[in-house]
């Protein structure tokens, strides 16, 4: 199943001392999502590095400017395909089956505190049948006991925290359903991209968990239809990848986000999808 994704960002900000610049908001490259047209543009112009960074190859550029007004714009349209399963069919995969590159994403992380939340995790779920429902069930009881409330979290708010004050927003419904996947032995990790019919538009933040070979989608805010994510990066949670990391005296003064299906083909919301 194949649709075509058309995706835009622009950011302004206000550059008050000399600073350095990361940005990753390109969209990934892979066999799911071929880039029919991309285009960035940076003002003032400056040359720029692009790299692959993390451990997901995640495409970011990195600059420095001197005390500026600083505008970037970055379009793309993507053809996006997905693996689709029926979901009884996925099951967990023992830890020893487990591929080693999968292994990371059963760790505790800065943001994903799995190890404080073990016992919390099985007295919940672990009664349940193992595979694609009981991370089905970690999401629909994510979103059914957490708010989503904007502005309610910050940059240091973890998964223990929001299940704590029962409010967050993407990012943190993302967190908390990671670090109870881990807490359970599933390797769970954070995946940051666009998003139609998200409303308002936004970068979002959402989830994969490791089931029956491969990595499959889950949003636990249930604001937008996974089969039309887009991926910008992936990792072990938000703190690796953030659209931005900046080191200076810097403000965002605009920030605009939009993602827009130019196609009706989408799975169904039953199927578990993967784009990985």
């Amino acid at each position: 199943m194949m649709s075509i994704i058309q995706v835009a960002s622009h950011l302004t900000y206000q550059v008050e001392s000399p600073a350095s610049f990361i940005f990753t908001v390109a969209v990934a490259q892979n066999t799911h999502q071929t880039i029919q047209q991309e285009q960035l543009i940076i003002n003032p112009l400056v040359p720029y590095e692009g790299f692959m960074s993390g451990e997901e190859a995640n495409r970011s550029i990195r600059f420095a400017l001197q005390p500026c007004t600083l505008t970037l714009d970055y379009t793309a349209t993507i053809e996006l395909s997905h693996t689709i399963h029926q979901p009884p069919q996925l099951d967990e995969v023992a830890y020893l089956n487990l591929p080693t590159d999968a292994l990371p994403y059963l760790n505790p992380s800065r943001y994903c505190e799995s190890d404080r939340l073990g016992r919390f995790a099985y007295k919940t779920f672990g009664h349940l049948p193992m595979g694609y429902a009981r991370v089905s069930a970690i999401c629909d009881w994510v979103f059914n006991h957490i708010d989503y409330v904007s502005g309610s979290t910050h940059g240091s708010s973890s998964a223990c925290d929001v299940l704590v004050q029962g409010m967050g927003v993407c990012r943190d419904f993302a967190h908390l359903s990671i670090a109870l996947c881990r807490a359970l032995g599933i390797p769970a990790r954070y995946v940051a991209g666009y998003a139609p019919e998200l409303q308002p538009p936004d970068f979002h933040g959402f989830f994969e968990a490791y089931l029956g070979g491969n990595w499959y989608l889950f949003d636990a805010t249930k604001l937008a239809p996974v089969g039309g994510f887009v991926r910008i990066s992936a990792g072990r949670d938000a703190a690796d990848t953030a659209f931005a990391n900046i080191v200076g005296n810097v403000s965002l003064e605009k920030m605009e986000v939009s993602a827009l299906s130019l196609t009706q083909n989408a799975p169904s919301p039953n199927s578990a999808v993967s784009t990985a």
